[in-house]
C-alpha cells in the first residue's frame, strides 16, 4: 500500500474510516532491584508466544489550518477508535552551527509547546535547547522527548565502552564518566540520556549485560536512559537475541518511561528517503518483529539521529514530503517517541547546518496542520503498508 493520495479533514473522518482490529496487551514489570541483572528477565519456560492478530491499518492523515484544538481532536478520534500522534520529526543540535537559542528555532520549539504538540530534540554536548525546551515542559506539562549526550570531555571515551573490561565493568567506568560531564542544569527526571554511540554489533551479547548494569545504575540514579544509538542499517535481528540482549529488551520492555533503545535511520542517499526501506529507514521494525516473536512488550524507541546523508539535507520541498512519508511510518507506533534530524550543530559535516536550519519553519508549520489517527493494539509488523516511493523492498517481498 503506498502512501495515502491526500489528506483528510476531521469532517470527512468518519466516511473515510476503515476498520481494523485492536488488541489489548498488558504485562507484569519485573521489579528494579536485582542482585543479577540476567536472573528475573530470562523466561522460566519457553513457550511459543500467542500469534499476534494481522496487521493494523495504517494510520489515517488528518490536516486542518492552526490554530488546531488538539484536545478535542483528541476527543473525537476516541470516539471512533483511534488515537491521536503527531508528526514525530525534529531536529538533532550540538556544539557550533546554528545557536541554540536562534530566534526562529526558539519560535519553532514555543509554538509547538503552545499548540501542546510534544517536541522531539536531541543535542549532543550542547544542553542550551535542551534546557530552553525543559523550561517550557515543565511550565506546560507537554510531554516533550529531550535527549542529551555528552560526545566529548576530559576523562575518556565518551562514545563507546572499553570493551576490554567486563561489561559490569565497563558500564560503571563509563556510567560515572557521563554523571561527572553532566549538566546540572538539567532534569534527569524529564529529559533522556544517551551515554554510547554506534557501538560494535558484533559484541551483542557483552552489549547485552553492559546495558543491563547500565539500566540498573541509570535507574538507581534517577534518570531516564537509552542504550546503545546503533548505527543506520545496525544491527542485524540475531544481535538483539543473544540471551543478555533479550534479557535487556524484556526489562526495557516492562519500563518504556525509564529505559529505552536509541537507533540511527539514514536513507544514505539524499535523493530517496526510502531506497532501503525498510533496511536502513524504518529498521526499527526488525526490533520490534523481534520482541513480538519472543512475547517482549515493544520498548520505547528514540530515533536520535535520523536523515539522508552526513553532510547533506534535501532542498525543503523535497525534505518534507520524505518527512510526511516518515512521519506516517512512525504514527502507526507509539512506542517510536521521535527521530531527531541531522544536523544543526558545528563540526566537520559540509555545512549541513546551514541545510537543515531551512527546515525549522517548514517542520514548524507541518507540526501545527497535520496530525495521525491510529490505531491501538499490537499486530503484525508488514513493511509493505507503508511502502515509500522509490523502494525495491515490494518487488522483492511481494510473494512472501
Amino acid at each position: 500500500m503506498a502512501l495515502l493520495v491526500g489528506v483528510l479533514h476531521l469532517s470527512a473522518f468518519a466516511a473515510a474510516r476503515e476498520g481494523g482490529i485492536e488488541t489489548a496487551v498488558s504485562s507484569t514489570a519485573p521489579p528494579l532491584t536485582h542482585t543479577h541483572p540476567l536472573s528475573l528477565y530470562l523466561p522460566a519456560v519457553l513457550l511459543p508466544p500467542p500469534p499476534l492478530p494481522p496487521p493494523l491499518p495504517p494510520p489515517l492523515i488528518f490536516s486542518d489550518t492552526a490554530p488546531i484544538d488538539f484536545t478535542a481532536v483528541a476527543d473525537v478520534l476516541a470516539e471512533e477508535g483511534l488515537v491521536l500522534a503527531f508528526n514525530k520529526i525534529g531536529f538533532h543540535h550540538g556544539m557550533g552551527g546554528i545557536a541554540g537559542d536562534d530566534p526562529e528555532f526558539v519560535q519553532m520549539l514555543t509554538d509547538l509547546d503552545a499548540a501542546g504538540v510534544p517536541i522531539f530534540l536531541k543535542s549532543a554536548d550542547n544542553a542550551q535547547p535542551i534546557f530552553i525546551a525543559q523550561q517550557l515542559m515543565q511550565n506546560s506539562g507537554v510531554p516533550h522527548t529531550l535527549v542529551f549526550r555528552r560526545a566529548s570531555g576530559p576523562g575518556g571515551d565518551y562514545n563507546v565502552p572499553d570493551y576490554g573490561r567486563p561489561p559490569q565493568e565497563a558500564a560503571a567506568l563509563h556510567w560515572q564518566l557521563h554523571m561527572d560531564g553532566f549538566p546540572p542544569e538539567l532534569d534527569p527526571s524529564l529529559i533522556w540520556v544517551e551515554t554510547v554511540n554506534e557501538v560494535d554489533k558484533q559484541r551483542a551479547e557483552w552489549l547485552g549485560e553492559f546495558a543491563l548494569e547500565t539500566a540498573r545504575l541509570a535507574i538507581a540514579d534517577g534518570f531516564r536512559w537509552a542504550a546503545f544509538g546503533f548505527a543506520s542499517g545496525e544491527p542485524e535481528r540475531a544481535h538483539w537475541q543473544t540471551p543478555s540482549m533479550l534479557a535487556f529488551l524484556r526489562l526495557a520492555g516492562a519500563h518504556p518511561d525509564q529505559i529505552a533503545i536509541a537507533l540511527h535511520e539514514y536513507s544514505l542517499d539524499v535523493t530517496n528517503i526510502g531506497l532501503w526501506y525498510p533496511h536502513l529507514i524504518g529498521r526499527f521494525q526488525d526490533l520490534f518483529a523481534v520482541c513480538d516473536a519472543h512475547n517482549i512488550p515493544r520498548p520505547t524507541v528514540l530515533i536520535t539521529e535520523w536523515g539522508w546523508e552526513a553532510d547533506r539535507v534535501p532542498a525543503p520541498e523535497q525534505a518534507m514530503a520524505d518527512i510526511a512519508w516518515v512521519s506516517w511510518l512512525y504514527a502507526a507506533y507509539p512506542q517510536v517517541k521521535g527521530a531527531a534530524i541531522w544536523f544543526l550543530g558545528g563540526g566537520d559535516f559540509g555545512g549541513i547546518a546551514q541545510q537543515a536550519r531551512l527546515l525549522i519553519e517548514p517542520v514548524r508549520q507541518y507540526s501545527l496542520t497535520y496530525y495521525f489517527g491510529y490505531t491501538p493494539g499490537i499486530g503484525q509488523i508488514d513493511p509493505l503498508l507503508f511502502m515509500p516511493p522509490g523502494s525495491n523492498y515490494a518487488d522483492d517481498n511481494r510473494e512472501r
